[in-house]
């Protein structure tokens, strides 16, 4: 499985090729932020349609489909509810995460893109978002490329730990 990178930015989002985006949202953080609030924007305002209608909350296990063309590059955009980001630790990290992969293999995507939960907010540091995300991913060979929605000093960090688990990886199947 390969891991890539793209910064947090319109235009690069929109460069994507890809079969789906996958990105957590939050009950309590309104407006929303990051890579959603910049996807929301391009449907012209459709996730927060959604939310006002009481359609969508961001409520623990919630997820949403949501048709992304012809707005979006990618086929499909799936949401998923983090729950309050009050709340949110490295178990509801791993909870997200896992739900957002069985999600995602059940409808057999192979590429995608991934917001991964709380670090739009810094809720969780770069480092232990991509140790954790790899302990996850690790159960789930079916991806062949994920990319990873992170801004440049984060995908800096991010980087040596994606190295060593390639480097362990490697060892273990010598």
């Amino acid at each position: 499985m390969e891991v890539r990178f793209v910064p947090p930015d319109l235009r690069r989002l929109d460069e994507l090729k890809c079969e789906a985006i996958a990105l957590p949202f939050f009950t309590d953080i309104r407006p929303l932020r990051g890579a959603l609030g910049l996807l929301d924007w391009r449907l012209c305002g459709q996730v927060s349609r959604l939310l006002l209608r009481g359609h969508a909350s961001g409520a623990a296990e919630e997820a949403i489909l949501i048709p992304a063309r012809p707005r979006l590059t990618y086929d499909k955009l799936f949401l998923f509810g983090a729950g309050a980001a009050s709340e949110f630790d490295d178990a509801v990290f791993e909870q997200v995460v896992e739900r957002m992969l069985v999600t995602l293999d059940r409808a057999r995507v192979r590429v995608s893109v991934f917001g991964l939960p709380g670090r739009s907010l810094d809720a969780i540091s770069p480092e232990r978002a991509m140790e954790l995300y790899l302990e996850r991913m690790g159960a789930h060979p079916e991806h062949d490329q994920v990319t990873l929605i992170e801004p440049p000093d984060a995908q800096r960090r991010m980087g040596p730990v994606v190295e060593r688990a390639k480097r362990r990886e490697r060892a273990l199947s010598e």
